[in-house]
């Protein structure tokens, strides 16, 4: 993670910012001898990821070193603007159908990433975008992903479906032999559980690859 990324997200934009970056910035400091990117680790590593941090009252979120009254409160007020924008956009939230609409939506999130970033994106029943989260960060040439973690979040969201994307550094999105014996792997859990995996696109320099368009599932 970044120690600048203020920087970052005015040079770069704010989608190319890592959830870590991001909350570094809403809480501005850390404490006497501790960076900020420190105690949002910590944070997160108390909360489970993001989703734990959001639904945590201000006692909960005060309960972790680093977090005052102060911090707490901002993390509520960030996250409650998130929740009112989501109600206001209703049924305008984005329809995914295609693997050129996911490309639209995870493309900031993926393209130019010097490791590994494994995106899902949660649908509604509608095939509407509910939420996209970041499963994991891999090294340059290597993510790892547990059907676990892909599924809590898809329950959490109530998901109906799942739409998988990740890119890949060298700047080619052939599929490896380990994409497809996840994307396989994740395919079984998704029918034992309820939830459907719809595709998964794999992201690279100027093209995208979609499993499910190549036959692989």
């Amino acid at each position: 993670m970044s120690e600048r990324p203020r920087e970052r997200l005015i040079d770069q934009g704010a989608d190319k910012l890592s959830v870590q970056e991001l909350m570094a910035i809403i809480l501005g400091r850390g404490i006497a001898n501790e960076s900020v990117t420190v105690t949002v680790q910590r944070l997160l590593s108390h909360f489970g990821g993001l989703k734990g941090v959001a639904d945590a009252s201000v006692e909960e979120l005060m309960q972790v070193r680093g977090i005052g009254p102060a911090k707490a409160t901002q993390i509520k007020a960030t996250f409650e603007l998130a929740n009112r924008l989501a109600a206001a956009y209703g049924d305008k939230r984005p329809l995914v159908k295609k693997p050129e609409e996911v490309m639209d939506l995870v493309k900031g999130r993926l393209a130019g990433k010097k490791e590994e970033h494994f995106l899902a994106l949660f649908l509604n029943t509608r095939g509407q975008e509910i939420k996209t989260v970041e499963i994991s960060v891999g090294s340059l040439d290597a993510s790892i992903v547990h059907p676990r973690e892909v599924f809590r979040e898809a329950m959490a969201a109530s998901a109906a479906s799942v739409v998988l994307a990740h890119n890949h550094p060298s700047g080619d999105p052939e599929p490896s032999a380990e994409d497809i014996q996840l994307t396989k792997r994740l395919v079984e859990v998704g029918e034992l559980v309820g939830i459907e995996v719809l595709d998964h696109i794999i992201v690279g320099d100027n093209s995208f690859i979609s499993l499910k368009r190549k036959g692989i599932f």
